[in-house]
């Protein structure tokens, strides 16, 4: 079966609307950045001379700003600076919902009407199904890919999107983007800054959502970025594809698995998934997530982190959890 072909055209893309289309979407939840009220002091005249630079093919990618977070571990962010990321949206508003329409029911981060807690709901779905309503053991495969965002190649990435994409000036302005940032060696990796980035990964990814699916025809599969579970009561048959699905990461992708992050447990003994411990009759918050949520706590008890929380812990089992959250808003007042 042919896939299906992105029909828009470069001129769609950087069309002054949709720069000012993207320009709105960027600005939420940004518009007291100091960087962003420079640009917007004078923006229409940005925007002309973006349009300008992108029509006439002399648009260059600016160097990005570097700044490390904890999130929960350490990373290095990279930023691109306002007329970058403003492309960035334009772009993303185009190439959002048609790749979308290509994944996987069960690839769930980054995606609207997604996110952890329906990959979870989904998750113990697939526990029931393949345990027969909890009346036989299963096993769960549990991988995590190596330096994930570091590793994604520039030159298998614009091949995945030159077979969807056959507007070469669009493809040309993807190589600019992509090939604005690299890591380790020229031609690998992307920036995790980026909105395009998130995008770009998924699709990427899909590749290989597809030959889990269709290929090796595994039923009860879910992908989070780059941890993904294989649900089922056989566990020779998962020793089995872990091999098949190295060989093709490597082969394919130019990926690695995560060698101290591959495991195959049994269910009941609790699975580690997107901040959960899951169990085959009730979940609860891994530890490290409790941790950083009492630190974050202690130094904001602003009303949404506090509501972010509580939502949070909805979602599993944790009446002692949030009653001791509670208690620690009450003491700290």
């Amino acid at each position: 079966m042919s896939k299906i072909q992105f029909i828009h055209k470069y001129e769609d893309i950087i069309s002054v609307e949709n720069l000012l289309e993207g320009w709105k979407e960027f600005l939420h939840g940004k518009k007291k950045k100091a960087d962003v009220l420079i640009f917007q002091n004078n923006l229409m005249q940005n925007i002309f001379l973006l349009y300008q630079d992108l029509e006439t093919k002399n648009y260059k990618h600016s160097e990005y700003q570097v700044f490390n977070i904890l999130d929960p571990k350490p990373r290095v962010i990279h930023k691109a600076k306002v007329r970058d990321r403003l492309l960035h949206h334009a772009l993303y508003r185009y190439l959002y919902p048609f790749f979308n329409k290509t994944f996987i029911a069960d690839s769930f981060s980054c995606r609207l009407t997604k996110g952890t807690h329906r990959a979870i709901e989904r998750f113990n779905s697939y526990y029931l199904k393949a345990s027969k309503n909890n009346t036989r053991q299963v096993w769960v495969l549990k991988c995590d890919i190596r330096k994930f965002f570091d590793s994604i190649n520039h030159k298998t990435l614009l091949k995945i999107l030159g077979s969807y994409i056959e507007d070469k000036e669009i493809i040309g302005l993807l190589q600019i983007i992509i090939g604005s940032f690299y890591k380790r060696e020229s031609g690998v990796g992307l920036p995790l800054g980026n909105l395009t980035s998130q995008l770009f990964v998924n699709i990427y990814m899909n590749v290989f959502d597809q030959f889990v699916k269709h290929i090796l025809k595994v039923k009860c599969y879910i992908r989070y970025s780059d941890d993904f579970v294989i649900v089922s009561d056989n566990k020779v048959w998962l020793e089995e594809i872990l091999v098949k699905i190295s060989v093709f990461l490597d082969e394919k992708l130019k990926l690695s698995l995560h060698p101290n992050k591959v495991s195959i447990n049994t269910f009941s003994s609790g699975i580690d998934f997107l901040g959960w411990v899951n169990f085959s009759d009730h979940k609860v918050l891994r530890t490290k997530t409790k941790k950083r949520m009492f630190k974050r706590l202690r130094k904001s008890s602003k009303e949404e982190t506090v509501n972010s929380y509580l939502g949070m812990l909805s979602h599993g089992n944790t009446e002692k959890l949030k009653t001791k959250v509670l208690n620690f808003l009450q003491n700290k007042g």
